[in-house]
């Protein structure tokens, strides 16, 4: 038995210690801690490592969880995880060939933030001006995810960040593919014989204009494997979570 808490030093401890019995300084379950040798006061945030506190680096910012996870919450991840995961198949299974994905709810919002990486990469210059509306719609969910990642700790969220990049370059990929034979009906009207088309003006200052379809499909099949990928990963996630689901955690004093 215990004598003092060897995580938060907190003394006198309860005389039952038996799971699921916490400390009373630091939450602790005293029954994972076993007799382990004292330490020092823990600094770092209260989550750790979803597979042992052992490890370090990249495997356990993406595998983190925190030592108890609301109840309620959990079922909502679960919730959303399902939905994302039926809708990210359903988009993978469009044809990026007759660009049916552009049909999809999700192309507005994308399409918001191609034409914002348009003005922002401006200062770069034209050439980059131009890769930057594609660029940019690729780029920012994966700052987001980023972000959600390395500063909230969360790689649920990372993950559904993940995926929105997936389906952003799924999203690219008709347009790319349409370089070599133009039909898509662009922001203008026209379509790239009679208006400004970002990928036959790239591919072709670069001399690829004709491997435009063959980059085309690859970038269908990078952006679905990014997706199935990120769908792994929330559920992986998850599951970790899933086994130290603790009630109503967040309304815990």
């Amino acid at each position: 038995m215990l004598e003092r808490c060897p995580k938060c030093r907190h003394a006198p401890l309860p005389a039952d210690q038996a799971f699921p019995v916490e400390c009373p300084g630091c939450g602790v379950i005293l029954a994972r801690l076993g007799a382990a040798p004292p330490r020092a006061p823990a600094t770092a945030t209260p989550f750790v490592h979803g597979t042992g506190d052992g490890e370090v680096g990249l495997r356990a910012w993406l595998w983190r969880v925190p030592e108890r996870v609301d109840a309620t919450a959990f079922k909502g991840r679960v919730a959303l995880l399902a939905v994302f995961a039926l809708w990210g198949l359903r988009l993978c299974w469009m044809d990026f060939r007759d660009a049916e994905l552009m049909t999809s709810f999700i192309h507005g919002p994308l399409l918001v933030f191609h034409e914002a990486g348009h003005v922002l990469f401006r200062l770069f210059g034209e050439w980059v001006a131009v890769l930057g509306g594609s660029l940019f719609q690729v780029l920012l969910p994966l700052i987001l995810s980023g972000a959600l990642l390395w500063k909230n700790r969360d790689p649920f969220g990372a993950s559904i960040g993940l995926w929105l990049a997936g389906v952003s370059v799924m999203d690219v990929a008709p347009y790319m593919y349409d370089a070599w034979e133009p039909r898509l009906t662009l922001l203008g009207g026209g379509t790239g014989n009679d208006s400004f088309h970002d990928w036959i003006y790239l591919f072709d200052s670069v001399n690829q204009l004709h491997h435009a379809q063959r980059i085309g499909a690859i970038a269908h099949a990078v952006g679905v494997a990014i997706v199935l990928l990120a769908i792994a990963w929330g559920a992986g996630v998850l599951r970790l979570q899933r086994r130290r689901v603790a009630g109503n955690v967040l309304v815990e004093r």
